[in-house]
């Protein structure tokens, strides 16, 4: 694959034609991954990533071109991949449909999939959920329009489809779970992480996953004043990682101004990897983990934040 430079520039120089090629090979790849991809254990839309090597997480990008051209030089994780290292980036959604450059982005995380699709992993974010729970404002036609002109109706009709079929979380057994937004508050098993997209809209499991936030001082769950999920406190997240015989959760989805956050007691890590209009935050933030290492609380994460 190019150096980050050369793929970036192309970013900016994308034409329709050339992303709808990218976004029908991409579709195809996520279309085949069943059963195991590489180390990759694929069960419905949930990933098992193996406890071994290192992963990248990168939370909400929301059209930050600068602060995705960043992590990926900091990381070096092209180069890595390329000589065949044992590394992960595993995206937490929310790519574009905010901020300036969404197709951009795309294009670039789409590239990345395309050139290592054992390597990457596509979350899907409340921005790229179904019709009946996709985030307003949405700003994504506008964007493509602007930058497509007559085509962005097919690029658009193109990229839908292709959100839909992006995974629904990622978990390293016994160490973590990684998901967008927050707890589905009465899943019984992890098969209702895997199927929550085939299950919804009759239950609420992928709502919740898309959409919630943690919070603090209370029990339980409560409505979100976001209109969909809910807010769920520190004893739902204890019930949770239980159930699945992990330690804490890695999420997105909530504008941080440091970047990260943590919550529920080193349960639940916040990140936010994009800063600047229209969120304002001081600082974006991404996480290297060493996946073969077993960690007790969130806290013991912090000194492999990164913050830009």
């Amino acid at each position: 694959m190019r150096d980050v430079y050369e793929l970036f520039e192309e970013a900016v120089e994308i034409e329709s034609q050339s992303l709808i090629r990218l976004m029908t090979r991409v579709n195809r790849t996520l279309s085949a991954e069943k059963d195991q991809i590489g180390k990759l254990q694929i069960n419905g839309r949930l990933v098992h990533l193996p406890p071994s090597g290192k992963a990248t997480i990168v939370g909400d990008i929301h059209g930050d071109l600068d602060g995705l051209k960043h992590i990926l030089t900091e990381t070096r994780f092209i180069e890595k991949a390329s000589d065949s290292e044992e590394v992960y980036l595993v995206f937490l959604g929310d790519y574009g449909d905010r901020g300036t450059h969404s197709a951009e982005v795309y294009y670039v995380v789409l590239s990345l999939k395309d050139a290592y699709p054992n390597k990457v992993v596509l979350i899907q974010g409340n921005h790229e959920g179904p019709e009946d729970l996709l985030a307003e404002p949405h700003n994504l036609p506008y964007e493509l329009q602007k930058k497509f002109g007559a085509d962005w109706q097919t690029i658009y009709r193109e990229l839908s489809s292709l959100f839909r079929r992006f995974h629904t979380a990622a978990v390293v057994d016994e160490r973590c779970i990684m998901l967008h937004g927050g707890v589905p508050s009465k899943a019984k098993s992890l098969e209702d992480i895997a199927y929550a997209y085939e299950k919804h809209p009759a239950e609420r499991h992928l709502e919740e996953i898309l959409w919630s936030d943690p919070v603090e001082g209370f029990t339980g769950t409560y409505p979100s004043p976001r209109g969909a999920g809910i807010l769920f406190g520190e004893d739902v997240t204890n019930d949770f990682l239980k159930m699945l015989n992990v330690h804490f959760l890695v999420r997105g989805h909530e504008p941080v101004s440091d970047g990260y956050k943590i919550n529920h007691d080193g349960k639940v890590l916040t990140l936010f990897s994009r800063k600047g209009s229209p969120y304002f935050n001081r600082h974006g933030a991404f996480l290297t983990l060493d996946l073969s290492k077993v960690f007790d609380s969130a806290r013991q994460l912090e000194p492999f934040i990164r913050r830009f």
